[in-house]
């Protein structure tokens, strides 16, 4: 029976495909007695649809197209263009007449070629080796549409005549179409590559290779012409490949170890057999005997060698060899591996050896230092050890020997050598009169016994450092003993001591000498001290203390000023030397207790002065006003200009009044103007209130000559007023704007940089600022905190800050204020 009608073929290309739908041609052949059919061949019944069939014993298609060679490769055209109903019809007139093509007339040019792959392409090339065309043309029919094509690729990154893709590797031309011959299938009529695609695409002959490729799949659709079983493949192994085996195998892990070990029975041979481990069973050979036995046919020959026990036992001793010489490896590379090991460990403990042959050596030399060193100590020694051999000593020992003299205890050996010739060599010291004898000795002591890693030891346990026991122990006694002989209105001898000593000496050493041995010295001094009958000012033995006590003076300048207020009550402003005594103390008070003090103590006699002066044009005592000038820089400039606006100038402006009321002489009242003016600073001047009386009293005078305007003037009179009044306002326009100015350079030496970083960034920048600005100590409380709030010192006043308000500490609780509040408290 003819299996045409159950294949079928594509009327557009023409390749065969199965087809399952039942024909007019399967209709009308069903029940046709007399249809011709087709006899299969051995090779059809065998292979069915992949038989090989003679191109005459084929039954040609219905479309009359001869059979698709699909051991020919598959090579892809670009496609062809659309004929008219006319070409196609001449089309197909033509093709009746030509003859079937066979595959060897086609020329071997035409033969199916292999791409080259990345041949001539690179992803860095801008476009392909092909020539390119004009450009003018291209997407010319979006002038008919809205061109939205066009400008989705520019839009992208597309430039007109460069190919697509991120390197512009796309090609730049359109596909060709080439017309194809007849209606064959593809490649039916050998290549249809044009021109542009071999330039693009180029291509290697590759006959050898795609023959080879169709007969190797071809292959694997025949039977095997020998037919029969296949022989045994022996594997041989040496000796070398059985090691390598065995050092894979050790590297299994536990549980694979556990399962190479278990008892596998294999029933898939002849008979049963059993292995001990499942790579026994991937180690056995194939014997061609394991199928059953088949009975002996005519041509077939019976078996001449069959001894299953002794290839048994064959098998078993190859495998008990196998294992033998696969531990023998594994032995012999532990042994290797152990040498090894003990190499390096002969080394390391040479090293080791070394190591301590070489500190052993150190020490005794170390040891044999010290012995030497105390058989110099005893009284009995012709050559006693001095105090600057024993540093010579301790320095070789730093030097050459610093682990074992960093690693040893100090404290020992300096009490046993050090400690005696310390003793001796300070026996006859007077501090006060040689203030720098033993500073060089010690500092070298400092370096060699002072303990590194206790650089900030605090004095409580003195037997982890030599050095600060030694200072300790032996400089302090003598230290003690000449502060307790000491006066301290003799203070320089006892000032230069300590500056002397200052760097050589531990801080907690110091500090215990100004804190115990200086301060209830000086304490008790003042108590003693009378300002009224005392000759020696007591700034001359308290202020050389400031340098190094600095704070820890402040106890003592509450009762001085309560003893210098004492001896005020009774002061009269004319008395100069009270000045000379409170001037030193101006700068070492703190600005709000000293103002305090001046306007409690000194502000008060200034205004009685004041009171008692007397203005007289015509004959003016002008001490008690000098003695009220002189204490300008010593009280503040609010203060002063309180105190004249109170009891000064009424009394100044009430005689002016009545001069001018009296037909005055103008000219001398402008020298009276002028030289009191003159008798005040620019910075009183500056002050707004002084310059609204200096005003007034202009203002008073020009009334007065606007005034008399019916009576007698003296000539020139107003014309001078006036004058004096423009030249005046002059004055005080020119003073304001040279203080601006100073205030702008003042602002500029600073620099941008720092006046940028002033910015206060928060409420805490802002209060430090504005401290700065005062000069108002602003530091925080080390270790306290009010409300988990960290408190802060603001001069005397203790405050904290939360969300952006300042806390006053007050009688019983906290209270908010303002900084402006806060910055007049702090003074």
């Amino acid at each position: 029976m003819s299996m045409s009608h159950l294949y079928g073929t594509d009327g557009d290309d023409g390749v065969e495909m199965e087809n399952f739908e039942v024909s007019d041609w399967d209709l009308q052949n069903e029940f046709n007695p007399h249809r011709q059919r087709h006899r299969q061949t051995k090779e059809e019944a065998t292979y069915g649809v992949w038989a090989e069939r003679d191109s005459d014993e084929e039954r040609p298609s219905f479309g009359g197209k001869r059979s698709r060679d699909y051991s020919a490769p598959v090579n892809f055209i670009s496609a062809g263009l659309k004929k008219s109903a006319a070409e196609d019809m001449s089309e197909e007139d033509s093709d009746e007449d030509e003859k079937p093509v066979k595959q060897e007339e086609i020329q071997k040019e035409f033969v199916p070629k292999k791409l080259k792959t990345g041949g001539n392409f690179k992803p860095s090339q801008k476009g392909f080796v092909g020539g390119t065309k004009s450009f003018v043309d291209f997407g010319s029919w979006e002038r008919h549409t809205k061109g939205i094509g066009q400008k989705l690729l520019q839009k992208m990154g597309y430039v007109p005549g460069r190919g697509l893709g991120k390197n512009a590797q796309g090609i730049i031309n359109p596909i060709e179409a080439k017309q194809r011959k007849g209606k064959g299938a593809v490649g039916a009529y050998g290549s249809e590559r044009t021109t542009q695609s071999l330039q693009d695409f180029p291509v290697v002959d590759s006959e050898e290779e795609a023959e080879e490729e169709f007969q190797k799949e071809l292959s694997q659709w025949r039977k095997d012409p020998n037919g029969g079983k296949k022989k045994p493949k022996y594997s041989y192994k040496t000796v070398e490949e059985l090691k390598a085996k065995g050092r894979i195998s050790k590297q299994l892990a536990a549980p694979q170890k556990e399962l190479s070990q278990v008892k596998v029975i294999d029933m898939t041979g002849r008979e049963q057999k059993v292995y001990y481990s499942y790579s026994q069973i991937s180690h056995k050979h194939n014997i061609p005997d394991d199928s059953p036995q088949q009975p002996l046919g005519k041509d077939s020959k019976p078996q001449g060698f069959a001894l299953p026990e002794l290839e048994h036992n064959l098998q078993l001793l190859i495998d008990i060899t196998e294992q033998e010489i696969i531990q023998n490896d594994r032995q012999l590379q532990y042994e290797r591996d152990m040498v090894v090991n003990l190499t390096h460990e002969i080394q390391k403990m040479s090293e080791v050896l070394s190591h301590e042959e070489t500190a052993i050596r150190n020490l005794s030399k170390v040891l044999e230092m010290v012995e030497e060193c105390e058989r110099r100590m005893q009284p009995s020694c012709e050559n006693p050890l001095t105090l600057d051999e024993c540093a010579k000593i301790f320095e070789t020992l730093q030097d050459k020997y610093y682990e074992e003299y960093r690693m040893s205890d100090r404290v020992d050996l300096a009490v046993a050598i050090v400690y005696p010739l310390m003793k001796d060599y300070f026996k006859n010291w007077d501090p006060l009169k040689d203030c720098t004898y033993g500073t060089e000795i010690i500092a070298k002591w400092k370096n060699l016994l002072e303990n590194d890693q206790l650089l900030s030891h605090g004095g409580q346990d003195l037997s982890t450092d030599a050095f600060h026991r030694l200072m300790w122990e032996i400089w302090m006694p003598y230290v003690r003993n000449i502060v307790a002989q000491w006066q301290p209105r003799n203070c320089g001898s006892m000032v230069d001591f300590l500056d002397s000593w200052v760097n050589v000496i531990p801080v907690w050493i110091l500090d215990n000498i100004l804190d115990q041995l200086i301060f209830p010295k000086l304490q008790k001094e003042v108590e003693s001290w009378n300002p009224l009958t005392d000759t020696v000012p007591i700034h001359s033995w308290i202020h050389p203390w400031l340098p190094l006590m600095q704070a820890r003076l402040e106890p003592l300048y509450s009762p001085i000023r309560n003893k210098l207020a004492n001896a005020l009550q009774k002061w009269h402003p004319s008395d100069s030397s009270a000045k000379l005594i409170l001037q030193p103390w101006k700068d070492v008070f703190t600005p709000g207790s000293w103002e305090a003090f001046m306007v409690k103590n000194i502000v008060p006699k200034l205004g009685m002065c004041l009171n008692e002066l007397i203005i007289n044009p015509h004959q003016q005592h002008m001490d008690a006003f000098y003695w009220v000038i002189d204490w300008e820089g010593m009280i503040s400039v609010s203060s002063l200009v309180g105190l004249l606006e109170k009891h000064f100038f009424p009394k100044w402006l009430q005689v002016l009044c009545s001069w001018l009321s009296n037909s005055p002489n103008y000219e001398e009242i402008t020298k009276w103007y002028l030289g009191w003016k003159s008798m005040f600073s620019d910075q009183v001047l500056a002050h707004p209130s002084i310059k609204d009386k200096f005003n007034e009293a202009l203002d008073i005078m020009n009334r007065a000559v606007s005034s008399s305007v019916g009576g007698y003037m003296q000539p020139g009179a107003r014309e001078n007023i006036a004058y004096l009044t423009h030249t005046e306002r002059r004055k005080d326009f020119q003073y304001e704007a040279m203080q601006e100015r100073r205030e702008a350079e003042n602002m500029a030496q600073r620099g941008i940089g720092v006046a940028a970083s002033s910015v206060p960034m928060n409420f805490k920048d802002l209060i430090q600022t504005k401290a700065e600005e005062h000069n108002i100590v602003f530091m925080p409380v080390i270790g306290k905190r009010h409300e988990g709030k960290q408190l802060y010192t603001f001069g005397r006043i203790v405050i904290y800050i939360d969300r952006g308000v300042v806390f006053v500490q007050g009688e019983k609780t906290w209270v908010p204020t303002s900084l402006q509040s806060l910055i007049d408290m702090a003074k």
